[in-house]
């Protein structure tokens, strides 16, 4: 099955500094949005999510970060990571088929956290906890061509 990395998120306290940091070292700002509503409770596995977001783009065209932040509920403050700290936030991929993908992850006994949402009629979208505890996000666009 084709599979290939679609962004990388990460929560910030303060999207706009954020912003302004990436941009400054060359990522591009493709798009910006306040999300929340039961499609993300869903897909995120999180009640009441409501966040501010931006996607960024590197200058190849090729790599992708969401930026976001919590507007509810309140954003967890913790530790930098250390370089040899095992997990992250959450890798997304886009996949053809998003129940296929789902029946490979449920073999290694990697299942939603909630279920899965859909994105205004652009994305079947949902979060499993992979190996180490990592959140895979799995993307199947459904205008496709």
């Amino acid at each position: 099955m084709p599979i290939k990395l679609e962004n990388v998120a990460i929560a910030v306290r303060d999207l706009e500094a954020t912003i302004a940091f990436f941009t400054d070292l060359g990522l591009t700002v493709l798009g910006r949005d306040e999300v929340s509503g039961e499609w993300t409770d869903t897909a995120v596995g999180l009640d009441g999510n409501h966040a501010k977001i931006a996607m960024l783009q590197t200058p190849d065209g090729h790599g992708r970060l969401e930026l976001f932040e919590y507007i509810h509920p309140d954003a967890i403050e913790t530790e930098p990571t250390l370089p040899n700290e095992i997990g992250m936030h959450r890798v997304a991929f886009s996949v053809d088929d998003l129940d296929a993908a789902l029946e490979i992850a449920a073999k290694h006994g990697c299942t939603p956290l909630r279920g899965v949402g859909t994105y205004e009629d652009i994305y079947r979208l949902t979060y499993v906890r992979g190996p180490s505890g990592i959140i895979v996000m799995l993307a199947e666009e459904l205008r496709k061509g």
